[in-house]
């Protein structure tokens, strides 16, 4: 893997928006002349990405192709590899799955990467001029008060937004007959509307927010005991943490710690969301 500089920082957001919106963030890393390629680990979030150089995905006939800015990475079950070149540059926020698309007044979806076509793309250019003046905060300010004026025009599902709480609560870990009794509803309206929303089940969604535990208790304790995050996070055993963090990592816990191991500046190259703050 080729050295780079990278600089991460994330913005918590207004009161207005935490029902919605888990934060606001900046990247940027530069990488050098020749293309390379990092990888996006999945988490229980959906992205809205604006980025600033170039910044390409895998199409299906197996294509470099370069992406639109903005675009939206919807939730993954297993890992996206981008490439860059040069220094990429990005500003995103990072959103609640089950809130993004009524924020956008998209349909729903489950597309890994979505292309859309939307009035938020306007912010592009004067987002570019700040960044491109170093900026950062202003940029910031202005994605945000787009998402004040565009959270004030509709209604959250408090059905959803008691779900969402109850699942944030306990990291994913709690079944979902639990959820709908904390949404005060039946399993079966909780699932439709969750489905609706946000394209997923609601135990895909905390099938992630328990990944996303092990993979951070991991890359900040290496040596975690693995039967012991298991019994913490609600798996049937250690067996069945491991199949579920390969099913979304592509990687076993005992690999992706021995890598966390070896120091965090070989491990942070792989990924682009995945930086604690």
């Amino acid at each position: 893997m080729l050295p780079f500089e990278m600089l991460h920082q994330e913005f918590d957001p207004p009161e207005e928006l935490q029902d919605t919106i888990k934060c606001f963030w900046y990247n940027r890393r530069e990488v050098g002349e020749l293309q390379t390629g990092f990888e996006v680990i999945p988490d229980g979030y959906a992205e809205i990405i604006f980025y600033f150089g170039s910044l390409s995905s895998v199409s299906p006939n197996g294509d470099l192709q370069p992406l639109p800015s903005p675009f939206m990475m919807g939730l993954l079950n297993q890992p996206v590899t981008f490439h860059t070149e040069k220094r990429l540059e990005i500003i995103a926020i990072r959103c609640f799955p089950w809130t993004v698309f009524d924020l956008l007044g998209l349909p729903s979806g489950k597309d890994s990467v979505h292309i859309f076509e939307h009035p938020i793309a306007r912010l592009q250019s004067p987002l570019a001029k700040l960044v491109e003046a170093g900026k950062i905060d202003e940029a910031v300010a202005l994605v945000k008060q787009y998402f004040l004026d565009a959270r004030s025009r509709i209604a959250i599902d408090s059905m959803l937004f008691k779900a969402g709480i109850a699942m944030r609560k306990a990291n994913g870990t709690i079944p979902v007959s639990q959820v709908a009794a904390a949404a005060h509803a039946t399993v079966r309206t909780l699932e439709r509307k969750f489905k609706q929303s946000s394209g997923y089940t609601v135990k895909d969604v905390s099938g992630l927010m328990r990944f996303e535990q092990v993979r951070n208790k991991l890359w900040h304790s290496p040596d975690s005991n693995l039967a012991g995050l298991a019994l913490e996070l609600g798996y049937t055993d250690q067996a069945h943490l491991s199949r579920e963090f390969k099913r979304y990592s592509g990687s076993t816990p005992a690999a992706f710690a021995r890598k966390a191991k070896k120091g965090r500046k070989a491990v942070t190259s792989d990924f682009v969301a995945f930086i604690q703050a």
